[in-house]
């Protein structure tokens, strides 16, 4: 079949499940926004930055899958790079597509804009391939050949792909075969070998623990893992990365694991098991209490996306897929459920004081019964996120936070990439007004296209996460204090957005019944003195000085 190289592009991305791709128009890649424009089933969000259209497609294939982003070349491509970086750290599977100049320019190395203007177009290329799983340039010859190999990437490996589009070939007409399908198969002897050696470590554990990590998200194993969890009686845990993937509720589910920022029962449970099921874990040092992580020497079971190390013995050649199904069957055939299931420690609940008065602790305890079942949560690096990885989200809840590249600013775009993806779900964004003013422009998109979703800005004058590690009063975690309130009228004044600023528990009730009966856009400001932060912020500004600077400074509260 023949076709033209935009529309076989935009048929591929289609075909992977791409509807929508985030961007900024620039003129390398006009032509192909005025196809994209003429094709059903795939839509152009405009955004108000690159930057900002890459975390929105981030927040978008968190929960539908995949997301794209398109920019222009150079200023755009850079732009974005810092969240493109973000999703390769956290496995998230992006296409990013840039609009480059001409390649008439490419091949007689014209000075032109957007460029260093010294006949390079190498150089943006060779910075994507540090941060992506697969980059190419398309050009006639090879387009389609060039198109899928980097989508076949991006779907086995379920991070940032990279393609340059050069502006003069959307129209040049190619053959176009069928998509290749893509489905990585393990190796049957190897698979057999390594599922031999989980169930063996497991039917001859006392008391097994599989931990969970981005990995089961990003290669969508939750069905798996709860299905050996469940029907074999094997507690699990979540690493900070891993959230709301499966049910936190129910005798398997042991709570949050952090190291030593767990909770003491979760801590205990994890450093006595003798058979660790990690799935894809990385011991990150915001993912485990600064590795204060304690695994029985022995131990572990690492299962990563392509390989088994356990016993000693490294095994490459299967899927994480395979295995856990090879697992189970496995199991199945020689019990059917292990013995005594434990009870899920409870954590205990300190009473609130009668006269707490204003102040985070009964903020976040509110907050959290305003959380309902299937909302899709979003928090902001620092004290949002603090915050929301020690809530007890309700049933059905997706959380979604950036813990490892930890970009302060990220949740906004985010959440409007989450809210296109589901619309028909409830959106509840965190965010620190240091946060907001890095990518505050996007709320004026939520608005544009009528997100349903509650804004709590939290307003404590500055940069709380870091005035808790160094410099408490220090001008430099200081910032502009601006009349967030006012601002959805700004940004959206035909809109008819909804503000309240909060100064006060009334004031808070009134505010959330408000905003609970009425769907669109809701903006709570909330007011906070600067070193007011929630319960563990302290602690882990402590873990964050020792490590960083190798001493125990005064405690900055």
């Amino acid at each position: 079949m023949r076709g033209s190289i935009g529309s076989m592009l935009l048929d591929r991305l289609r075909h992977l499940g791409v509807s929508r791709i985030y961007g900024v128009p620039g003129d390398y890649n006009l032509e192909f926004l005025e196809l994209i424009e003429r094709t059903p089933g795939i839509e152009f969000i405009g955004t108000c930055n690159e930057l900002n259209a890459a975390y929105a497609a981030d927040g978008d294939a968190r929960l539908a899958g995949i997301g794209a982003v398109l920019v222009t070349y150079g200023v755009g491509d850079l732009s974005c790079l810092s969240a493109v970086a973000g999703a390769s750290a956290e496995g998230v599977p992006l296409v990013v597509i840039s609009g480059m100049p001409p390649w008439h320019a490419i091949q007689s190395r014209a000075l032109v804009h957007h460029t260093l203007a010294d006949g390079n177009y190498d150089n943006v290329l060779n910075c994507y391939r540090q941060f992506t799983v697969a980059c190419a340039r398309l050009n006639p010859a090879t387009a389609v050949a060039e198109t899928d190999r980097v989508l076949q990437a991006v779907q086995a490996l379920r991070r940032p792909v990279y393609i340059q589009f050069p502006s003069d070939i959307c129209y040049v007409a190619v053959d176009v075969p069928p998509p290749p399908t893509v489905a990585a198969v393990s190796d049957p002897v190897l698979l057999a070998r390594a599922a031999e050696q989980v169930v063996r470590r497991i039917s001859q554990a006392r008391k097994p623990v599989v931990l969970v990590d981005a990995m089961v998200r990003q290669y969508g194993l939750r069905e798996r893992v709860q299905a050996l969890c469940t029907t074999f009686g094997i507690p699990y845990a979540a690493l900070s990365t891993a959230r709301t993937l499966l049910p936190e509720s129910g005798p398997e589910w042991l709570g949050p694991y952090g190291g030593a920022a767990s909770a003491p029962a979760v801590a205990d449970y994890v450093q006595a098991a003798d058979c660790v099921i990690a799935l894809g874990v990385r011991f990150v040092d915001s993912t485990s209490g600064y590795f204060s992580q304690q695994i029985a020497p022995g131990a572990m079971v690492d299962v990563q996306p392509f390989s088994l190390t356990c016993n000693g013995e490294n095994i490459q050649g299967i899927t994480a897929a395979d295995l856990l199904d090879s697992v189970h069957q496995r199991l199945a055939s020689v019990r059917t459920a292990r013995p005594g299931r434990i009870a899920a420690p409870v954590a205990s609940v300190t009473p609130a004081p009668q006269d707490e008065g204003w102040a985070q602790a009964p903020f976040w305890r509110r907050v959290e019964a305003f959380l309902q079942p299937d909302d899709v949560v979003v928090a902001d690096n620092g004290s949002s996120m603090t915050a929301m990885l020690h809530a007890q989200l309700p049933a059905g809840c997706s959380l979604l936070v950036q813990p490892v590249w930890a970009a302060i600013g990220y949740s906004l775009p985010a959440s409007l990439g989450a809210c296109l993806a589901r619309p028909e779900r409830r959106h509840v964004l965190f965010i620190g007004d240091g946060s907001f003013q890095m990518t505050v422009q996007e709320l004026s998109t939520l608005l544009r296209h009528e997100a349903n979703i509650t804004i709590f800005l939290i307003n404590n004058g500055g940069y709380t996460i870091e005035r808790m590690i160094l410099g408490p009063q220090s001008a430099y975690n200081d910032i502009a204090n601006w009349r967030y309130a006012d601002l959805p009228q700004a940004f959206g004044p035909d809109r008819a957005p909804r503000a309240w600023k909060v100064t006060g528990m009334d004031e808070l009730e009134t505010a959330l019944d408000q905003a609970a009966a009425q769907k669109g856009v809701n903006f709570i400001e909330v007011l906070f003195t600067p070193m007011d932060a929630p319960a563990g912020m302290a602690k882990m500004g402590a873990a964050v000085r020792r490590y960083d600077y190798g001493i125990d400074l005064p405690d900055q509260t």
